[in-house]
C-alpha cells in the first residue's frame, strides 16, 4: 500500500482517537476518583467511631422500615437517608424485622453499603465537574485538570469515606454546574431545568447546596446570549422547587417539623462556646487556613489567581464561578462554630476556577514563547497542583486501611477485663462499642460485655458548678470534659469502677483549653496519681496535638492508624 493510500487511513485514526479521548479522560478521572475513596471503606467497622455518622443517616434509613417514610427529622435533609433506605430495600427486601434483626447482628453490611453509595456519588462528582468546567470555559484541558484537582482533593476524598451526606451532595452540586454552564454558552431552556432539578436535589441532600442558586443566576444575568431570561429563570426555580419536594416530600406534608428543624440546624452553627479546644480564631480565618490542607496550598492559589484573573480578563464568567463561594464564604465564617466538610459544597468551584488559571496563564506564556508545548505543559503543572492532595489521600487512605486504636483497646479490655466488669469510658466510643455485637452477654443486665459509668449525665452545669436538687441533666459530647472534677475518682472507687479508658479526643480538648475548664486539668492529674497506667496505644509513633480536623480525620503524615491516643488507667486501692 502507497503512503498516499496510507494517509486518510491515519487521518481516520486520528480523529477516531480524539473522538475517545475526552471519554476515556473522563472515564480515567472517575476510576481514581473512586479507587481513592473506596479503600479504607470499612474503616473502624463493625463499631462507628463518627458520631455524626452513627446517629443520623443509617439509622434514620433502617428505621424508616418500621413505619412511613417520614424522617421525623430534619436536622439534616432526607435525599441522602432515602438513597440509602432504597439500597437497604434491595438488599433485605421490605421486612422491618428482618432487617432490624440484620443490622442488630452485624452492622457492617448496612454501614459498607452507605459508605459505598457515599463514595461513589463523591466520585461521580468528578467527571461531572469536569464536564462542567469544559463547557462553562470551551476547553477540555480546563475540563481535565478540574475534574482531577477535584479527584485527589484530601477533603472530598476523605469525607467520600463515610455515610454523611457531605460527598454525595457533590455529586447533584456538579450536575447543576453542567447546566449551569449550559445557561451561560445557550440560555436554552433545557439547562435552566437541568440546574434547576439539580439544585432542589442538592438542598435536599445538604442545604447549604442551595448556594449555587447564585451561581443559576449568575450565568442568566451574564450570558451573552439572547435570552428569556427571567421567564427561564423562573421555570429553573419552579423544577428546584420539583426536585426538593420529590426527594424530601414531607418538608410540604410535616412542614412544621421541617421548619423546626431548619431552626436547630441553624442554631447548631451558631451556638456559642460549644467547642473546647477551638483555637480562638474568626470563622474567616479558620476556612482560609482549611482550604491550605483540605484542598491544597497550590490548588487554593490558583484558585484565588483564577478569580482575580476572571475579574481582570472575563468579568461575564466571574459573575458565574465567583459569587457562591464568596458568600458561603462570608456565610460560614461568620458562625461561632464551624468544620471544614461545610465548605465542601463550592469545592468543584474551586477546582474549576484552580483549572482556568492554570490554562488561561500558560495560553498566556505561550503569546510569549510559542515553542511552549502548551498540552505538556499544562499536564506538568497540574500534576504540581495534584501532587500534595494525591500524596496525603493515598496516606490517608492507607491509615483508614488499619485498625483503629479505639478495638485495640476494646481487644485489650476483652483479654484482660472480665465481662461484667465496670468501666469508666470517656465518650470517645459508640455505646455499641462495650457490648459484643450481634450477641446477648448475661454478665450484665443491659447485655453488654461490661458495665459502664453513665457519663452522659452530669449533676454539675457546664461552669463546673453544683446543680443542686433535680435530676442529673443530660451531658453533651462537647461538653464532657466541663463536667470532669477530682471529686469523681473517689465516686469511682466507691462504687467499684475500677478501670477508667481516656482518650485524647476527650482530654486532649482540656490540655487545649485549660484556662476554661481548670478542674478537668486536676481531675488528670487525681487520676495519674489514684491510678496505674495499664495499656496505651497512639495513632502515630510521637505526641499528636489535639485539632479538631487532625484529630478526626488523620491528615499529618505522622499518623499509622486511625483513632485518638488511648490510656486505660486501673484504680489503686479499688475493689471491683
Amino acid at each position: 500500500m502507497s503512503t498516499a493510500e496510507l494517509a486518510p487511513s491515519r487521518t481516520l485514526s486520528l480523529a477516531a482517537a480524539r473522538r475517545h479521548a475526552w471519554p476515556a479522560t473522563l472515564a480515567g478521572l472517575f476510576a481514581v476518583a473512586l479507587a481513592l475513596r473506596l479503600v479504607g471503606l470499612k474503616s473502624g467497622l463493625p463499631y462507628v467511631y463518627n458520631s455524626d455518622e452513627n446517629s443520623h443517616f443509617v439509622p434514620h434509613a433502617i428505621g424508616m422500615f418500621g413505619h412511613d417514610l417520614n424522617p421525623d427529622y430534619f436536622i439534616n435533609p432526607p435525599a441522602y437517608t432515602y438513597l440509602l433506605y432504597l439500597l437497604y430495600l434491595l438488599r433485605w427486601g421490605s421486612d422491618p424485622h428482618g432487617i432490624g434483626r440484620a443490622f442488630a447482628h452485624d452492622p457492617t453490611a448496612a454501614f459498607a453499603i452507605a459508605r459505598a453509595a457515599s463514595a461513589a456519588l463523591g466520585a461521580i462528582a468528578v467527571p461531572l465537574t469536569a464536564i462542567a468546567a469544559a463547557r462553562l470555559t470551551r476547553s477540555r484541558m480546563v475540563g481535565a485538570v478540574a475534574g482531577a484537582l477535584l479527584a485527589v482533593a484530601f477533603l472530598p476524598v476523605h469525607y467520600s469515606h463515610w455515610a454523611l451526606n457531605d460527598a454525595p451532595t457533590l455529586a447533584p452540586i456538579a450536575l447543576a454546574l453542567i447546566g449551569v454552564a449550559g445557561i451561560y454558552r445557550t440560555g436554552r431552556l433545557r439547562e435552566y431545568l437541568l440546574a434547576g432539578i439539580a439544585i432542589g436535589v442538592a438542598i435536599s441532600t445538604k442545604y447549604t447546596g442551595g448556594i449555587l442558586v447564585l451561581a443559576v443566576a449568575g450565568a442568566a444575568v451574564a450570558s451573552p446570549v439572547a435570552q428569556p431570561r427571567w421567564r427561564h429563570l423562573a421555570a429553573a426555580a419552579l423544577l428546584a422547587c420539583v426536585g426538593f419536594a420529590i426527594t424530601n416530600p414531607y418538608a410540604l406534608i410535616d412542614h412544621h417539623d421541617f421548619i423546626q428543624g431548619l431552626r436547630q440546624q441553624t442554631e447548631t452553627a451558631s451556638d456559642e462556646g460549644g467547642k473546647l479546644g477551638l483555637p480562638p480564631m474568626s470563622g474567616w480565618r479558620y476556612y482560609l487556613g482549611t482550604s491550605t490542607w483540605g484542598f491544597g496550598w497550590i490548588p487554593s492559589l490558583l484558585a484565588l489567581g483564577g478569580a482575580l484573573g476572571l475579574l481582570v480578563r472575563e468579568r461575564r464568567l466571574a459573575l458565574v464561578l465567583l459569587p457562591s463561594p464568596l458568600v458561603l464564604f462570608l456565610y460560614l465564617g461568620h458562625q461561632s462554630r464551624f468544620f471544614a466538610r461545610w465548605m465542601l459544597p463550592i469545592y468543584p468551584l474551586l477546582a474549576i476556577l484552580a483549572a482556568w488559571a492554570i490554562v488561561a496563564g500558560l495560553l498566556y506564556l505561550r503569546t510569549r514563547r510559542r515553542r511552549l508545548p502548551i498540552r505538556w505543559a499544562v499536564a506538568a503543572v497540574a500534576l504540581v497542583a495534584c501532587l500534595q492532595g494525591l500524596v496525603f489521600s493515598v496516606h490517608n487512605d492507607r491509615v483508614l486501611a488499619r485498625a483503629d486504636t479505639r478495638q485495640l483497646a476494646r481487644d485489650w479490655l476483652v483479654a484482660h477485663v472480665p465481662a461484667g466488669t465496670k468501666l469508666v469510658v470517656e465518650p470517645v466510643f459508640p455505646d455499641q462499642w462495650a457490648s459484643d455485637v450481634g450477641s446477648f452477654n448475661r454478665a450484665t443486665a443491659g447485655g453488654a460485655r461490661w458495665n459502664k459509668y453513665l457519663t452522659s449525665r452530669s449533676h454539675v452545669d457546664n461552669h463546673g458548678q453544683l446543680i443542686h436538687g433535680g435530676p442529673a441533666r443530660v451531658v453533651k459530647l462537647e461538653d464532657y470534659e466541663r463536667t470532669t472534677r477530682p471529686l469523681l475518682i473517689g465516686s469511682y472507687r466507691r462504687s467499684g469502677f475500677c478501670y477508667v479508658v481516656t482518650g485524647s479526643t476527650q482530654y486532649g480538648r482540656a490540655y487545649a483549653a485549660p484556662a476554661q475548664v481548670p478542674q478537668a486539668i486536676r481531675y488528670y492529674a487525681a487520676l495519674r496519681k489514684a491510678s496505674t497506667l495499664v495499656y496505651e496505644v497512639k495513632p502515630s509513633a510521637g505526641d499528636v496535638p489535639f485539632s479538631f480536623d487532625d484529630s478526626f480525620n488523620y491528615y499529618p503524615l505522622s499518623y499509622d492508624r486511625p483513632g485518638p491516643e488511648i490510656k486505660i488507667y486501673r484504680l489503686r486501692d479499688c475493689t471491683p
